[in-house]
């Protein structure tokens, strides 16, 4: 099949060699032509997915319309901060005519729409994939066995993202309950900050095990009232994810917090960042929206007052462990 890969980032580099490990003929779209013809030349991408060899036969691009020219299916991958800016790019050029998958995890920072709601809207298009799990581009680029799910409303939908993108070393499951899979995507990065502020302090299983299991109820909350399924957390895209990304030293999010744990300025981490965590923007997104829906999330909200306010680590713990006493 030809399928665009629209986002440079880690992840759409590694979606993209897979899919062109498989035999598609894959074009992979990067905002910066300058960027793009670094790759083209060196067939690598170091900035986002340093050591991985592209092959001669995954094609790189910077026009819009090349990328996406007689494209079966559209894969968007641009981290959640600039998706809106580069679908109002493609407007008009992704149409229904293509099956349109969407990568990227957040949410959006003034409608506070899930990423397949806001791809819809601006592209004018009826359905979108999400797909997501527990799959840091560094070891799916290197061929580690890994699970995801591809979540639609329409079932016919998932179940053709699950056969294009399943193989020997990726396993992919069906979902109707693309809210679940969006929003545990969303904020199991905020709750990977909290841990790895934990770990940065020098806390130990207990307390990483603790913010895991209750982050994990915060998520369930958070998508009963979005309108998903909080069963769907129990699965690869919420506990799945949720464990990966609060424990993997390939975690941006994690080392975020661990280096606020360690007393470093948010500012002076993110400055010395290539990479996005995707963590810090959408802690300050679920922490408005989940206050306009009167759901309470304690570790989230500390987060938010840690990337945002200034907060100090050493009272976030105090203010979590003197909260209240209640039921599990």
């Amino acid at each position: 099949m030809k399928i665009a890969v629209i986002g440079d980032g880690g992840w759409g580099t590694a979606n993209a060699l897979l899919l062109s490990g498989y035999g598609h003929d894959v074009t992979l779209w990067g905002a910066f032509p300058e960027y793009i013809e670094e790759m083209r030349a060196t067939r690598r991408n170091d900035k986002f997915l340093k050591g991985v060899a592209l092959p001669e036969s995954l094609k790189l691009t910077s026009d819009r319309a090349e990328a996406v020219k007689d494209a079966e299916i559209v894969v968007l991958a641009p981290p959640s901060k600039f998706f809106a800016s580069v679908m109002e790019g493609f407007k008009g050029l992704i149409t229904d005519s293509q099956l349109v998958v969407s990568l990227t995890k957040g949410l959006c920072e003034t409608s506070h729409r899930r990423m397949t709601e806001l791809a819809k809207s601006i592209l004018g298009i009826a359905n979108v994939v999400a797909l997501a799990g527990p799959t840091h581009a560094e070891e799916v680029s290197r061929g580690i066995p890994t699970t995801i799910v591809a979540a639609c409303e329409d079932e016919e939908k998932a179940k053709l993202v699950q056969k294009v993108w399943s193989g020997p070393l990726f396993r992919v499951y069906t979902s109707t309950d693309p809210v679940g899979v969006e929003i545990g995507g969303a904020v199991k990065n905020v709750i990977a900050i909290a841990v790895g502020c934990s770990d940065g302090m020098g806390f130990g299983d207990n307390t990483r095990a603790a913010l895991i299991t209750r982050g994990l109820a915060e998520m369930k909350r958070f998508v009963l009232a979005y309108g998903g399924k909080p069963e769907t957390l129990s699965g690869l895209a919420g506990i799945g994810d949720l464990i990966v990304t609060c424990t993997s030293v390939h975690s941006r999010n994690h080392s975020v917090g661990e280096r606020l744990g360690k007393g470093e300025k948010i500012g002076d981490i993110l400055g010395s960042m290539q990479m996005v965590a995707e963590g810090v923007w959408n802690s300050k997104v679920i922490h408005e929206f989940a206050s306009s829906l009167g759901v309470e999330m304690p570790i989230c909200d500390l987060v938010y007052s840690l990337c945002y306010e200034g907060y100090d680590a050493k009272k976030a713990v105090n203010a979590m462990m003197t909260r209240e006493l209640k039921s599990e």
